[in-house]
């Protein structure tokens, strides 16, 4: 089992050492934050869009934020005595802490419930840091599966502990990998955002699986129609397991876009089990290290989990799902948002699904054990 560990930093932030199956005990002095750091920021500001019926966080505190700094620099290795970084310790497995520059929080509560022009308030909610590895270099791809096993228990455990916290709407964690994405960190690592409401996509997506799930009285998610509709097609398929399949999406928006499914329809990651946790961290590494296959330098992407959002009229109709995206479409070339995307939210593909999965299939990784029998090669 992984071994949790928590404790604060020295201006009161959470840190929790999540250490893998089998490790030694922590040493206490590796719990200690020994810097002398001002006190925390209030929260920036939510405003709402009256225009859309949306929320913009108004984060300016982050503009001084950390830059892609040399890696004798970087807060998130172990701290050294030349660097004494966000992690104490002088080694980790996975670590998750509380931002230092977030756009929501540290305080929780609720918004407005009615909101109209004019509408603004604290920027409630939290925000956190996930680093995969003490390494400053590598992905996530290259880790092994007993951290990568860590590293989802670190998103389950902080699923749960987030979606208890007051006001809190939707969790979300995600990966954003390569400077192309705008990293602001060459270090592994990933975050997590708990909004204090429904982000208009999963606002958009809920809508969409709570009309579906409504007209099958209930029996089936959206989510696991379209899977069921993907696998007997079969030609946007990219492996299947016994707890997971991933296919190019029929409409997919970018050049690269993959979407990786549970077949039970489960509304978060802390409601995977044990045996489905152990695939997961198998197959989505499978995943990751074909995508990095496709071209000659790592595939820039954004790595997205679609968690239920505990709006109670959309948690019984969510369905858990990974969206892998990337605005790579050759080797030397990157899709961009203009204006048909960005200001009409109308995409063009440069792509089709059915060629990206049938790469995606054509660069199945041999290194590691087959995915189970009968994917996809």
């Amino acid at each position: 089992m992984t071994r949790l560990t928590s404790t604060r930093l020295a201006d009161g932030r959470e840190l929790i050492y999540f250490d893998d199956a089998g490790s030694p005990e922590r040493d206490p002095g590796s719990l200690t934050d020994h810097r002398e750091l001002p006190p925390r920021a209030d929260p920036g500001e939510l405003r709402y869009d009256a225009l859309s019926g949306e929320w913009v966080a108004v984060a300016a505190h982050r503009q001084g934020r950390t830059h892609l700094p040399p890696a004798d620099q970087c807060p998130i290795c172990p701290t050294t005595p030349a660097n004494p970084s966000e992690i104490p310790a002088p080694d980790y497995d996975v670590v998750v802490f509380e931002n230092r520059f977030p756009s929501l929080g540290p305080a929780v509560g609720t918004i407005p419930g009615t909101p109209a022009w004019g509408t603004a308030g604290p920027a409630y909610g939290r925000c956190e840091v996930v680093s995969f590895t003490p390494s400053h270099t590598g992905s996530f791809a290259e880790l092994g599966e007993t951290r990568a096993r860590t590293v989802i228990e670190a998103w389950a455990h902080r699923t749960e502990a987030l979606s208890a916290l007051p006001g809190i709407q939707q969790v979300f964690p995600f990966e954003n990998r390569g400077a192309d994405i705008g990293v602001t960190l060459h270090h592994p690592h990933g975050q997590i955002y708990a909004y204090p409401y429904v982000t208009p996509r999963a606002a958009s997506l809920g809508a969409a699986a709570s009309r579906h799930f409504d007209n099958s009285k209930g029996r089936e998610s959206l989510t696991s129609s379209i899977l069921k509709a993907e696998r007997q097609d079969g030609s946007r398929m990219v492996l299947e397991g016994e707890h997971f399949s991933a296919y190019v999406p029929f409409a997919a928006r970018w050049p690269l876009e993959v979407h990786l499914v549970p077949h039970r329809q489960v509304p978060d990651l802390a409601a995977l089990s044990g045996e489905e946790r152990d695939e997961l961290a198998h197959v989505y590494l499978e995943l990751l290290k074909r995508m990095d296959a496709l071209y000659p330098t790592p595939t820039p992407y954004i790595s997205a989990w679609h968690q239920a959002p505990l709006d109670a009229a959309l948690r019984p109709s969510g369905h858990l799902h990974l969206q892998l995206t990337s605005p790579r479409r050759a080797a030397d070339k990157l899709k961009y948002l203009a204006g048909s995307e960005a200001a009409m939210g109308a995409f063009i593909n440069d792509t089709t699904p059915e060629s990206v999965a049938e790469r995606l299939r054509a660069v199945a990784s041999h290194s590691q054990r087959a995915i189970p029998e009968g994917a996809p090669a």
